[in-house]
């Protein structure tokens, strides 16, 4: 009590508006700094690198402090925000000359990761997503905003496994959630995804209708709407005027793919780097917008499978390829084409500064042009393939106008609005004008009255107008029309009658100028406002052109073919496919096209060869090809045909989920598990290596167990790889499955891969030829290669001894020791008796697993 009795009003006022704050940082304005205090001190200072002070150094206990001008503030807030951390602004909203006492303070904004809105704290072509989630027995509603743009769409799962990989695509900066979220689901968000979540309640006073956002919106639905709202409200502290209507989507109207598959496939950023660069999306992201990067991202998260829009998207890319010149046309006006959804957003928000909206009135500008060259499209089409952009011209003529040649970005400081369009802001410019002159020729008159050739007539922000001269010639001056102003080191300074008339005549109407201009900016901003709507739409448009062309430009340079869709589910044809992000890195004449043809009446594809050859690549090659055609791009092939998939599923490359204490082997059941379970008639599948994790003999049965599983049950496009040779041995037994393997050949003992898909089992693995490869000491090659003879003998033995064997048992490796061939025990007997009774093809994987173990018991 005694600490409260001695606190400053002013610590008092911080204290009461911090606890309403308590998990934000508090930029508590003072003057020209925005101050912390406490705790917030402490970690403020240790993140921003920012010297940390005390209040009240005297005091037993100085309250830790430290602050950043309010000027550069920008910066700061960014830093704080990008470590995971909310910031609270809080403003003084009394004038200080007019309040007697403690001057009244509110926070005005509270910024967190997911509302930001400043262009320099934003990835250009990325969204900033925020979202909503709530539970309602077994599903998740999700809602996602982007208030930087304004786009809100929403959709709902009743599989975690689907809410978790549409949260790992929009990749959300931050998330709010209510207690209608099980603790378990909350807990699982925390360790999987790095996520800033955001605890808040609906009551009755933050209750906010929605029924503009969204149609024939569902109670679930309204009630995420309000959370989403209500807390972004309560953040932003203003009406959102900016908000599109709500989208409603459903996962299922998209291709599907987790996001093991996503980023198994590197669709988004490489594996090894965990950049963009070596991604499908840096190699064919050539977008000249902000809108349209950011669209190329969505429609890669989320692939059509309609198949009407995307022939029309088809169409669209084909008239752009062969119309050169008009595209380089429509290309180079896209490149003067500012960010409209951000530009719109903060000139709704009444952020927005001179420059802004000098960006929205070029980019405006460029209307006129696009539409020309779309009518010269269609026109050479005799057919309406691309529609034309609205024309905005009485905006542009009053932004024009209004708005001055190359403004400043200040919007208080003067020379914003267009001289001639306001006849009182051209008096007072007047008056500015002639005042310059009138301070010239008293300059004039004073240096010709005193003899001082070097005396000058000044200004400064601070002290006004004044006479400066020297302190030399000051010493011997005497006039009693100057009055001393300022004494500087090496200058002194005076003020005259004439000099301060002048000052308040100029310096009047440079005040009333700076006023009438701010308010002049002001209101055409409002009037822009009112256009928010309709240049959100522009904006689509022109993402959505942008993109186009941008899939032209990359199909001509790159020599994709335009793919012919089927309607065959489990009909592909590919002819001299590539991976296109892997030509791009290493070169055209280095790789390898390779066809994929996969029909109806054999949709499982066996790939077996040796590791390196490039089983992986050619696996990712043909997910690559399904996915550029279902976004609407032409694909790296000589020829295509190509039906819509409604899901991928992989498996390539082994990894651990350590935040789980998940191994390899773990991770590859369960992804294979999800695979098995949902993929469709209309799905592909690519596996690799599939039971490699485990013990050959268990990682064998699994691999021929699933193969049978996906011939029988899941009857899905597949393509599976393996190093387990003896399975191709079930092309005898399973009609719908077709051997192809990786060409390789030995050259003087050294292994030389083809990169070229043939058809037909591979012959071996060359397992040991790759080890050599990797540098392994000769030693160690030399025995690995004993072994493997002797491996091998012991093979050709047991297959001499079964005549009646139809090459089955081969699956599984045998005691490694290989029985005399001069005398057999009679245990020995007895297995061999057993063996040559075995009826191979009534054995299930598990029954042979068990009846080899009772053999070698036996043996032993």
């Amino acid at each position: 009590m005694a600490a409260e009795a001695k606190m400053t009003p002013m610590m008092a006022q911080y204290h009461e508006i911090k606890a309403q704050y308590p998990d934000a940082f508090l930029f508590y304005r003072l003057g020209d700094f925005y101050e912390m205090f406490f705790d917030d001190a402490l970690k403020a200072a240790k993140i921003l690198e920012i010297t940390l002070t005390s209040r009240n150094k005297k005091a037993d206990n100085p309250i830790p402090m430290c602050g950043v001008p309010y000027h550069s503030a920008k910066d700061y807030i960014k830093r704080l925000i990008e470590s995971g951390n909310k910031v609270a602004i809080c403003e003084q909203v009394e004038d200080p000359k007019l309040t007697k006492g403690m001057v009244k303070r509110e926070v005005v904004q509270v910024i967190t990761p997911g509302t930001l809105i400043e262009e320099e704290a934003l990835e250009v072509k990325e969204n900033n997503y925020l979202v909503a989630l709530r539970q309602e027995g077994q599903t998740f509603y999700l809602a996602a905003i982007d208030v930087s743009t304004g786009e809100i769409k929403v959709t709902q799962t009743p599989r975690p496994a689907q809410l978790f990989s549409e949260l790992y695509a929009l990749k959300p900066s931050e998330m709010v959630v209510d207690s209608s979220l099980d603790t378990e689901v909350k807990d699982q968000i925390n360790q999987q995804l790095a996520i800033y979540l955001s605890s808040f309640d609906l009551t009755d006073q933050t209750e906010v209708g929605t029924q503009w956002v969204l149609d024939q919106a569902s109670p679930q639905e309204a009630s995420l709407l309000n959370l989403l709202l209500a807390y972004l409200y309560s953040i932003q502290k203003q009406a959102l005027g900016h908000l599109q209507p709500v989208v409603r989507y459903a996962l299922a109207d998209y291709l599907q793919m987790n996001h093991f598959a996503k980023s198994q496939l590197e669709l988004t950023k490489s594996l090894r780097t965990g950049r963009k660069k070596g991604s499908l999306l840096w190699l064919i992201d050539h977008t000249k917008t902000a809108m349209g990067g950011r669209m190329l991202h969505q429609w890669l998260e989320k692939p059509l499978i309609d198949e009407g829009i995307l022939r029309q998207r088809h169409q669209q890319v084909a008239q752009l390829m062969s119309a050169y010149f008009e595209r380089l046309d429509l290309i180079a006006a896209f490149e003067t084409v500012y960010d409209l959804e951000r530009l719109v957003t903060r000139i709704s928000l009444g952020t927005a500064h001179a420059r802004d909206v000098d960006h929205l009135r070029q980019s405006l500008g460029q209307i006129p042009h696009i539409n020309r060259i779309l009518d010269g499209l269609n026109a050479s089409q005799n057919q309406v393939l691309f529609e034309g952009l609205p024309d905005f011209q009485e905006l542009y003529q009053l932004i024009d106008t209004v708005l001055a040649d190359e403004p400043p970005i200040s919007v208080t400081e003067g020379n914003i609005i267009r001289s001639g369009y306001h006849e009182e802001l051209d008096q007072y410019r007047d008056a500015l004008a002639n005042g310059h002159q009138w301070l010239a020729e008293l300059q004039q008159r004073e240096r010709d009255r005193t003899g001082l050739k070097t005396l000058k007539v000044g200004y400064n922000k601070v002290f006004g107008y004044y006479i400066e001269m020297s302190r030399l010639q000051s010493a011997n001056f005497d006039d009693p029309r100057y009055i001393r102003k300022q004494t500087l080191s090496n200058a002194e300074r005076f003020i005259t009658e004439e000099l301060k008339q002048l000052e308040t005549t100029i310096l009047g109407a440079q005040e009333k100028a700076t006023q009438l201009e701010y308010q002049l900016f002001t209101e055409l901003r409002q009037a822009i406002a009112a256009y928010t709507g309709q240049l959100q739409t522009l904006a689509s448009q022109i993402a959505s052109l942008d993109v186009l062309a941008n899939f032209a430009s990359l199909s001509e340079r790159e020599d994709y073919c335009q793919p012919e869709l089927v309607a065959e589910a489990k009909s592909f044809q590919l002819e001299a496919s590539r991976h296109p992000a892997l030509e791009k890195l290493i070169g055209k004449a280095a790789f390898v096209p390779n066809d994929f043809v996969l029909l109806p009446d054999q949709p499982l594809l066996l790939l077996t060869g040796p590791n390196m050859s490039g089983k992986s690549t050619y696996m990712r090659q043909i997910a690559f090809c399904v996915i550029l055609n279902q976004i609407g791009c032409f694909v790296p092939a000589k020829s295509a045909k190509l039906p819509i998939v409604d899901k991928i599923f992989t498996r390539i490359g082994a990894s651990d989920d350590i935040s789980s204490g998940q191994s390899t082997f773990m991770v590859e059941m369960m992804e294979t598990n999800v695979a098995l379970r949902e993929a469709t008639p209309r799905s592909l599948l690519l596996f690799d290596e599939i039971g490699r994790g485990t013990a050959t003999f268990d990682g064998m049965a699994l691999a021929e167990a699933i193969l049978y599983y996906l011939a029988q049950e899941v009857q899905a496009a597949t393509v599976f790889s393996t190093h387990y040779h003896e399975l191709t041995d079930l092309s005898t037994k399973l009609p719908v499955l077709r051997n192809i393997h990786v060409g390789a050949t030995e050259q003087k003992g050294q292994v030389v891969f083809l990169h070229k898909i043939l058809e037909g089992a591979a012959d071996k693995s060359y397992g040991i030829h790759v080890a050599k490869l990797a540098g392994l000491p000769q030693s160690l090659l030399v025995q690995s290669q004993e072994v493997l003879q002797e491996l091998e003998s012991n093979s050709q033995w047991l297959r001499r001894q079964e005549p009646e064997s139809d090459g089955q048992l081969s699956l599984f490796d045998l005691p490694a020791t290989k029985p005399s061939p001069k005398v057999l025990r009679e245990d020995q007997e007895q297995v061999l008796k057993q063996l040559a009774a075995l009826d191979i093809n009534q054995l299930t994987p598990l029954q042979a697993l068990e009846g080899l173990a009772a053999m070698q018991d036996q043996l032993k």
